[in-house]
């Protein structure tokens, strides 16, 4: 009786760990829905976990019709070639020059590739201001790698009255960045360090600005429009 009981503990539990794998946003439109599918941000630290067998999409909420970006020259650059330099400013993907408007690039960049399909939904602007940018100096990206760590504050406003929609707060968007001769092929086939933050800011702004929804069902309602009627459900 004890081994059955014991067995039955075990079987639960492993049926248990199946259900709780994670299964990450990035893309959303509206009235397109996409999958998800990358690395979720995470909102002031937080993490959303879904069971792989929810049927989760992105839902853009907004009409993005400006966005400004700010990177406060109060933040600390470090050129030091040391495996993680003190400082809030860390990029080498680039000429040595300002690196203050250089983050602002990539970051303005991103937003629009990020915000280019939010056509439909409340006219907003958003505000990007830039908390971190610590990329890998040389020596940590030619040998073993390590993360791109990416933070800033997001303020949505209403285009028409400037009231605050949303926000400010606080946004994690941190990638993986590859090190010694992974990150010597990613150069040579031009997935440089600025293609890869790019990219990663740009499937975060789209998560951000976004509503999960987890049943098809719903997501083909929304897309038909608020004045259709339900359809029936059927087996």
């Amino acid at each position: 009786m004890t081994k059955f009981r014991h067995l039955t503990l075990l079987l639960g539990a492993l049926a248990l760990s199946a259900c709780v794998s994670a299964n990450d946003p990035a893309t959303r439109g509206m009235p397109k829905v996409a999958d998800l599918s990358a690395a979720s941000s995470q909102s002031v630290g937080t993490r959303v976990e879904l069971a792989p067998e929810m049927a989760a999409h992105l839902v853009a909420k907004y009409d993005v019709e400006a966005i400004r970006v700010t990177v406060p020259r109060s933040l600390k650059v470090s050129e030091a070639n040391t495996f993680k330099p003190r400082a809030d400013i860390v990029w080498r993907g680039e000429a040595l020059g300002d690196r203050y408007e250089q983050v602002r690039s990539i970051f303005a960049e991103a937003m629009t590739k990020g915000t280019a399909d939010i056509q439909q939904g409340r006219k907003v602007d958003i505000e990007i201001e830039v908390t971190k940018f610590h990329a890998l100096t040389e020596k940590t990206r030619y040998t073993i790698g390590g993360m791109h760590e990416m933070r800033f504050v997001l303020t949505v406003r209403d285009s028409a009255t400037g009231a605050v929609l949303d926000g400010p707060r606080a946004v994690v968007a941190d990638t993986k960045a590859s090190g010694g001769s992974a990150a010597i092929a990613e150069d040579q086939a031009g997935r440089t360090q600025r293609v890869v933050t790019v990219e990663r800011l740009a499937q975060v702004i789209r998560q951000e600005l976004s509503t999960r929804v987890l049943d098809d069902q719903i997501v083909s309602r929304m897309q038909a429009g608020p004045m259709t009627a339900p359809a029936p459900l059927t087996e």
